[in-house]
């Protein structure tokens, strides 16, 4: 197997995030990804066939460097290492953020990292997004309930599509919110 399509084990890539980080890392990749879109324009080939022909080390550079069309695909990129650097790519939205929470498929290791960081927290929608993802680990999801609104610990209370342990806690809080005092 040639060096460049070789696996990287967790240290080596963590090195070559920093040295992506730092700019001493050499690897090419199309200036096109880097950048982010003055305006939507048709590209002669489809974003995805360019990232899917990438090493590990290119994708390791466009998750940590890349615009939001590219962070979208690697977000879902089979490779953990990659997913986990798309989240620390300082142009990463609030937006893009939201949408892993509520991704059904998204990796357990994501919503960690995501109840990790504080700015992030703070955003309602992420709250509740990790207390509806069926993936988030059960104490982070049942600690995010105590923060939403009445109208959507009902709501959750009702469904079917969280675990009945997420369903049971909503249901509890509202009943201490409705409790006379």
């Amino acid at each position: 197997m040639p060096e460049s399509e070789r696996e990287l084990d967790e240290a080596e890539a963590v090195a070559l995030a920093r040295r992506i980080e730092a700019g001493e890392d050499g690897i090419e990749v199309p200036a096109e990804l880097i950048e982010e879109p003055e305006e939507q324009k048709a590209r002669p080939q489809s974003l995805y066939a360019q990232i899917l022909g990438m090493t590990i080390g290119q994708k390791i550079k466009l998750a940590i460097r890349g615009n939001g069309d590219a962070r979208n695909i690697l977000i879902r990129d089979t490779n953990k290492m990659i997913r986990r650097f798309v989240l620390q790519n300082p142009r990463i939205t609030d937006t893009e953020v939201i949408a892993v929470t509520r991704n059904k498929n998204v990796d357990e290791e994501l919503l960690r990292i995501i109840t990790e960081r504080r700015d992030w927290m703070r955003k309602y929608q992420v709250r509740l997004g990790l207390s509806t993802n069926p993936k988030a680990p059960l104490p982070v999801a049942i600690r995010q309930l105590v923060t939403l609104d009445e109208r959507d610990l009902r709501l959750i209370g009702r469904s079917k599509n969280v675990p009945q342990a997420i369903a049971a806690q909503a249901r509890r809080l509202l009943m201490t919110v409705k409790a006379p005092k």
